[in-house]
């Protein structure tokens, strides 16, 4: 099953998982295989909703590298969020969505499911993985995939669909930025994904300019490298000191006629909602308590005051996360989401538990199934890294 946010992994997920699973009936390691897709996440365990891929449609599945999104479908479940899951209609009245789950996965003979999903999934996945071992005798093995364009779980070093998403990020703005030749001290805000973390804005920033590099200008026009280069880029992880940055920016606008910023979708996200409870408004969340991002827009919020202090005539807040999350696995994610796939088999056939990814705490950040107690979210970016630090030199915010 697939769930939560959409990452540029889910079908290249699948798709590895068949492969190796059917691998593993051909090599004798099990003797025999039965696959099953629930549809629309836990949603599709809670009410049932699932399908059995047919044996001679297993090689097929490999088609599904080549798609974006999620091929079964994904929702966003909190099994431990009683309330919500009745409220919706996926549990009775008197129903536990941990028991509902379980015993829809021993009704339907699951031995191993695999969760394909970021921290919110993985760690729900360890209470399912919990609640089976403490009141079903561990019967069913869960084995997580770490799926976030955030790169935000701790102990992974790399999450899947992390790097697609900021190759293709930086691809959405090699557009986007020409729009700073349609009016003059034009002023764009190019917001990426990322609530706690700002790897991605930073990924995709670094992806953009070497992508940069390799454009060619001409001398004596008025569209330059510098023109189209990044002028700025804020993370959650960073203060942003608002005046000062703007004195800097304007400088910039008055140099090159346009200033573009990279920012993250949370940075500033406390300040706007002490405003809006400061101001008796209720601040919109999900079932997981996480504000609403796309309700309170900080893109817009920022782009506001940026543009007072920048004297901009005209301000474009472009948005790439959708853009960039949907894409299919480049090459770089493929081989990784192989790697923990193979892994994860040998892990699951073996009864082991956990989620795969690469684990940094352990001596040269081996590939395997890490522990689910071990598994939790909002992971900082690391702003001591010196790719970053250089681009900001580079672009003179530090």
């Amino acid at each position: 099953m697939t769930s939560g946010g959409l990452a540029p992994c889910l079908s290249s997920s699948i798709a590895h998982l068949v492969h190796y699973w059917s691998e593993a009936k051909k090599a004798g390691k099990i003797s025999g295989l039965t696959i099953r897709m629930y549809r629309d996440g836990y949603k599709g365990i809670l009410k049932g909703d699932s399908f059995l891929v047919p044996e001679e449609t297993w090689e097929q599945c490999w088609a599904l590298h080549d798609l974006g999104g999620s091929p079964i479908g994904n929702s966003r479940v909190k099994l431990t969020n009683v309330k919500d899951c009745i409220a919706r209609g996926l549990v009775p009245e008197d129903g536990t969505p941990l028991e509902v789950a379980s015993q829809q996965l021993l009704a339907d003979n699951i031995n191993v499911i695999h969760t394909i999903g970021g921290d919110d999934t993985n760690t729900q996945a360890a209470e399912l993985s919990k609640y089976l071992l403490d009141k079903h005798n561990g019967k069913v093995v869960v084995v997580g995939m770490p799926k976030t364009v955030d790169n935000d779980v701790y102990p992974i070093k790399q999450t899947f669909g992390a790097d697609t998403a900021a190759k293709q990020g930086a691809i959405f703005f090699e557009n986007v930025v020409s729009e700073s030749t349609a009016n003059p001290r034009m002023l764009i805000i190019h917001e990426c994904m990322g609530r706690d973390s700002g790897y991605l804005t930073a990924a995709t920033a670094l992806a953009y300019r070497n992508r940069l590099k390799n454009q060619k200008f001409v001398d004596g026009f008025s569209t330059t490298a510098e023109s189209r280069d990044i002028h700025a880029v804020w993370i959650p992880e960073l203060s942003i000191d608002i005046e000062k940055e703007g004195a800097r920016l304007k400088e910039a606008m008055d140099k090159y006629g346009n200033i573009n910023v990279f920012i993250s979708e949370g940075s500033g996200v406390r300040d706007i909602v002490a405003e809006m409870e400061a101001a008796g408004e209720e601040v919109p969340r999900d079932a997981f308590g996480h504000v609403k991002l796309d309700k309170i827009n900080p893109g817009a919020y920022f782009s506001k005051r940026l543009a007072q202090l920048v004297g901009a005539e005209k301000v474009l807040v472009q948005k790439s996360g959708y853009f960039a999350r949907s894409a299919a696995s480049n090459d770089f994610d493929r081989e990784l989401i192989g790697k923990c796939a193979k892994v994860g088999v040998d892990a699951a056939i073996e009864g082991i538990s956990g989620c795969m990814g690469e684990d940094e705490d352990k001596e040269g950040c081996p590939v395997r199934p890490i522990e689910f107690s071990r598994i939790k979210g909002h992971k900082p970016f690391d702003v001591k890294l010196p790719w970053y630090e250089s681009m900001l030199k580079d672009i003179g915010q530090i």
